[in-house]
This record gives C-alpha cells, sequence and structure tokens, in this order.
C-alpha cells in the first residue's frame, strides 16, 4: 500500500494554553490578593487607632505638666504656646486650656469641613475626643489640686486621608506580590506542564495518519512517573496499536488483490483497476487499451512436465509481464488458470500493439522447453489487444474485454504464438 503524506488545515490560532493558564492565574491571584488585602486593611485600621489614641494620650502626657503650670499660675502666653505645639500636628481641630473655673485661657481650632465618608466615622467616629483634668503638684507639704482642664478634637478629615493613603499603600502592595506570583506561577507551570503538553500536541499534529506509529514519541524526562508521562505512553500504546491494526488491514487488502502463485495482482484488483481507469479515461477523454494473454498448449505443458514445473512457468511469465508493462499506471494481473491481462491507461491501439509484440518476444526470451507443442518447441503465448475512447465510443467497459477477449481467439485459430487485434 502507498501512503501518502495527508495535507493538514490547522484552524487560526485564537489563543495558547499558556495565554488561558496566565490569564486565570492572574485573575485567581487578583481575587485572593482583593480578598487578603481586605483583611489586611482591617486590621491595619485597627492598628491605627491604637496608633491614633497612643500618640494623642502620649502628646497629651508631655504638655500636661506644661499646661496645669499655665492654669494655675493663669499664664495665658504659656497655655498659648501648649495649644500651639498641640495644634501643629496636622490631625488636630480644636484645643482649648481652661482654669479651674472654665475659663478658656488658649483655644485654637480650625473649620473642619463636614465628611460624609461613612468608613471613616465607623472607624475613628468613637476615638475623636480628648479631654482630662490639668492638677498641679505643689509640693510634698501641699496635695495636688485641679488647676483646669484640657480638651482636644481630633480632625476626622485628616485621619481619613492618612489612612486612605495607608490603605493605597497596602493595596499597591498586595496587587504587586499578587502579579509577582501569578507571573512566576505562570512560568513555573509553562515549563513543568504547559511546555510538555505542547509538545505532545506538536507530536500528534506532525503524525502522519497513514503511519501512526512511526510518530515523533516527545522526550518528557521529567514527567516519567507522573500523570504526564503515563498518559504519553498510553498515546504510544494507542497508535502503535493504530499501526498494527493499519499493517493487518494493508496485509488482508495485499492477500485479497494480489495473486498467490505469481505475485502480481489478481481478478479481483483487475476488475476494480479497469473499472476506474474507463470512468478516468471517459473523464479526461483520452484512450484505454487492454491486452489479453494465453499461454499456448499450457495443458499439455503441465500433463507431461507436471505442475511444479508449471507453477514456475507462470512464475517467470509473469516476471516478463511485469518487465515490459513497467508504467505506474499500468496495471499487470493474472486473469485466471493460464491467462494474463494488461491495462493500459493513455494508450491508443498502436501503443498497445507495440507493447503486446514486445510482451510476446519476452516470453519467447524465457526459452522455456515445451516438446509437446504443435508449433513449436519452446513456450509461446497468443495475444488479443482492444483499444477505445471512453468518452466518445459507444463501448462500455465489458464490451472492451469482449473485444479483447474476442481478439485473443481470433490469435489462436491463426495459429498461436502472434498478436490479433481488431482492424
Amino acid at each position: 500500500m502507498t501512503a501518502s503524506t495527508p495535507i493538514r488545515q490547522r484552524r487560526p490560532r485564537r489563543s495558547s494554553l499558556t495565554a488561558k493558564q496566565a490569564v486565570l492565574t492572574l485573575c485567581i491571584a487578583l481575587l485572593l490578593s482583593i480578598i487578603a488585602g481586605a483583611f489586611e486593611l482591617a486590621l491595619d485600621a485597627r492598628k491605627m487607632r491604637h496608633e491614633v489614641q497612643n500618640q494623642t494620650q502620649h502628646r497629651l502626657d508631655l504638655v500636661h505638666g506644661t499646661a496645669a503650670e499655665a492654669a494655675f499660675q493663669l499664664n495665658p502666653e504659656l497655655a498659648t504656646q501648649v495649644v500651639e505645639g498641640l495644634f501643629s500636628g496636622g490631625r488636630v481641630a480644636h484645643v482649648v486650656i481652661r482654669d479651674d473655673f472654665g475659663r478658656s485661657m488658649a483655644l485654637r481650632e480650625r473649620n473642619v469641613p463636614p465628611d460624609s465618608n461613612w468608613l471613616a466615622h465607623a472607624l475613628f467616629g468613637d476615638i475623636l475626643h480628648y479631654q482630662e483634668m490639668l492638677v498641679y503638684d505643689l509640693g510634698a507639704a501641699s496635695p495636688t489640686q485641679s488647676v483646669g482642664d484640657i480638651e482636644m478634637t481630633l480632625a476626622i478629615d485628616s485621619l481619613a486621608r492618612d489612612f486612605m493613603d495607608r490603605s493605597l499603600l497596602i493595596f499597591s502592595l498586595g496587587v504587586f506580590k499578587a502579579l509577582a506570583i501569578a507571573a512566576l506561577l505562570v512560568v513555573v507551570f509553562h515549563a513543568f506542564i504547559t511546555r510538555p503538553l505542547l509538545k505532545v500536541h506538536a507530536a500528534i499534529i506532525d503524525t502522519n495518519p497513514s503511519q501512526p506509529g512511526r510518530w515523533r514519541k516527545p522526550d518528557l524526562s521529567h514527567h516519567v512517573d507522573d500523570e504526564l508521562g503515563h498518559l504519553v505512553e498510553s498515546l504510544d500504546e494507542l497508535l502503535h496499536a493504530f499501526q498494527r491494526g493499519l499493517d493487518q488491514r494493508d496485509q488482508l487488502h495485499q492477500i485479497s488483490t494480489i495473486d498467490g502463485l505469481t505475485g502480481i495482482a489478481n481478478r479481483r484488483q483487475f476488475d476494480s483497476f479497469l473499472t476506474d481507469s474507463w470512468q478516468r479515461a471517459r473523464r479526461s477523454g483520452k484512450p484505454l487499451s487492454v491486452i489479453f494473454i494465453d499461454i499456448d498448449r499450457f495443458k499439455d505443458f503441465n500433463d507431461h512436465y507436471g505442475h511444479v514445473a508449471g507453477d514456475d512457468t507462470l512464475r517467470a511469465i509473469a516476471g516478463a509481464l511485469a518487465g515490459v508493462v513497467t508504467r505506474s499506471t499500468d496495471l499487470v494481473a493474472r486473469y485466471g488458470g493460464e491467462e494474463f491481462v494488461c491495462v493500459l491507461p493513455d494508450t491508443d491501439l498502436a501503443g498497445a500493439r507495440k507493447v503486446a509484440h514486445l510482451i510476446r518476444n519476452a516470453i519467447r526470451a524465457l526459452a522455456i522447453s515445451h516438446a509437446y507443442s504443435d508449433h513449436a518447441d519452446k513456450v509461446t503465448a497468443s495475444l488479443g489487444v482492444a483499444s477505445a475512447v471512453p468518452a466518445s465510443s459507444a463501448l462500455t467497459c465489458e464490451q472492451l474485454i469482449e473485444q479483447a477477449d474476442s481478439q485473443l481467439y481470433r490469435a489462436k485459430q491463426q495459429g498461436r504464438n502472434r498478436v490479433a487485434w481488431e482492424v
């Protein structure tokens, strides 16, 4: 069986497995980064609340002594210095120091725009206001006493901005880490999974369907004992099973179309080949010729020399025919018994006559002794030739065979060892 390399048409490549895997990995990484970022933001908000409370209390503790002394001495200048120091932090919206009579000694405040940020109010609304009593120590001889109070209110808009800046930084770092992890996963997945799969895919695509057992089995040395390795081994076994099936089919086809004795085409292949050749000639408008060959007095040869010698003679004549009819488009077949036939596409009657004479001479050149022939001392053959142009002829394929057989009969009637054709 002649195997031809099939023409494989590949569909336009829309998206690769690596691209799909990269997008999927990126989406998963971003989703996880959002979830992790939300959790991290919640922890950071809690941490920021503690920091704000601790820092505010620490600042109040630092100025407590000075503020108490200013209230005790009723010193507005000193109180103003304390208020200015607290107000310079940026997060303060209102600071006031009062004496023990409730009179304001120093006051500093700024207009805070109304903030509709519900999240800021939810996170920091309960830690904005601070007020504590100012206690002045008069010395060991006298007990401490309250000399006034200090009150401070934080600006929620400033806290909201600080929180948003920190949140943006945390979220940006989270996204960056997610992208880095996704890129790493894509590279690792491509190296260990996608690339081997693409090698397997390429090997399958390049496999000749008529010879699947000869596929280029990919070398996956790092996946010998895992699922990919098992997949390749299963594919290898499957393709070799296909190859065995094709070989068996070809073997059966050869058995059914090849003559077992002579090794040339048998009657079955001749019938199929002639029908196909007739249809092709009808489409192309070219001639088609048939030559029938019969070995003269072959029954007498078998009766006197034996069937073993007869089989050897049939094989030798088949070889002689194949040596003359060498075009790949022609066919030499054993028609049955001692009869042979040649089908010559694209050959007119004159060309077929020349081939017939070459065959007759080739058989005589074998010089196989035949002492019991009534017309020659060597094995000879009679040949009948018929030719037609199917596109313009009223003949059928069967009638062409009948013409060739009729001319073969005429060659025998005329004395054998000759070529006959219809004039």
